[in-house]
């Protein structure tokens, strides 16, 4: 089952992040949380995580008006929410991957119109963001 789409870029790493944020700022998406995967597994495990996870971050991203409407619509949908948006970036590659959720996925756990709605809305908007970082 597919439950992202993924976009490859001839990016730096650090260019790859910023246009992320900035593509999904302007799709309405604000980043409410960031994860720097190799960061805390190398923290919590104690080794340099680097070799085998690479560069790699998960920016929680939320459309507000969207989350409204969605939470309205089934309260339960909260769980699925922030929407997640990966960058990542093997080691030694000389390309980034960004790989957002597709809100599609909520819809076959919520058989519910309204909920279908603010899908396809996010949908829309997360391809957006992707077409806009791919340039």
């Amino acid at each position: 089952m597919a439950y992202t789409h993924t976009i490859t870029v001839p990016l730096a790493w650090d260019d790859a992040v910023q246009r992320t944020r900035e593509a999904l700022a302007d799709q309405g998406f604000g980043v409410l949380t960031e994860i720097d995967v190799r960061a805390t597994f190398s923290k919590k495990l104690g080794q340099d995580a680097g070799d085998a996870v690479g560069d790699y971050v998960i920016l929680g991203a939320c459309n507000p008006q969207l989350a409204q409407r969605g939470i309205a619509a089934e309260p339960e949908l909260g769980a699925l929410l922030p929407c997640n948006v990966v960058v990542r970036r093997a080691p030694g590659a000389s390309e980034t991957t960004v790989e957002t959720i597709d809100p599609q996925t909520m819809v076959r756990l919520a058989d519910n119109d309204a909920v279908r709605e603010v899908a396809d809305d996010a949908d829309g908007r997360l391809k957006a963001a992707l077409k806009s970082i791919a340039g």
